[in-house]
């Protein structure tokens, strides 16, 4: 198993695992174009053979965005998720981001329970955030990376 960053060559499962997880995947462009963003961050999880998930995080100053992060449907709650996050969180930190920030769809409590995990806390609401079906997202912030052990 390995956490590493993301390469053009990863773009299709990248694409494959966005598609299969969420109900507004990203346009299929877009991790290439992030793979080119100087801000963007790029993760991979998977094995010799195969990525199993992916994340992205936008690195502003002492700031990570989680802007995405997902696992194939077929490695799910394996605490792969986990593992990805944590390698990305504590990259961004070594890089000196001291606070990170996410958006999670209202009802996807799988995700709340990982981001509490990491000592996330909701600090609001985006109000019909979702264009799919205007569900509201929560926005989760990170203030103490050490409560992740990094």
């Amino acid at each position: 198993m390995f956490v590493r960053r993301m390469e053009p060559a990863d773009l299709e499962s990248v694409i494959a695992i966005d598609q299969q997880s969420f109900s507004l995947p990203w346009p299929e462009n877009a991790f290439s174009t992030e793979l080119n963003n100087p801000n963007a961050r790029c993760w991979v999880l998977g094995d010799k053979s195969s990525v199993f998930g992916f994340a992205v995080l936008w690195v502003i100053l002492d700031e990570a965005h989680v802007a995405t992060i997902a696992i194939n449907k077929e490695h799910r709650g394996l605490g792969l998720s986990y593992l990805l996050l944590k390698s990305a969180l504590q990259s961004a930190y070594e890089e000196g981001c001291r606070i990170s920030y996410l958006e999670v769809r209202e009802s996807n409590q799988t995700a709340i329970s990982l981001y509490q995990k990491f000592g996330f806390e909701i600090a609001g609401a985006r109000k019909g955030y979702y264009k799919d079906n205007h569900e509201n997202a929560l926005l989760m912030t990170l203030t103490e990376f050490s409560r992740i052990n990094l």
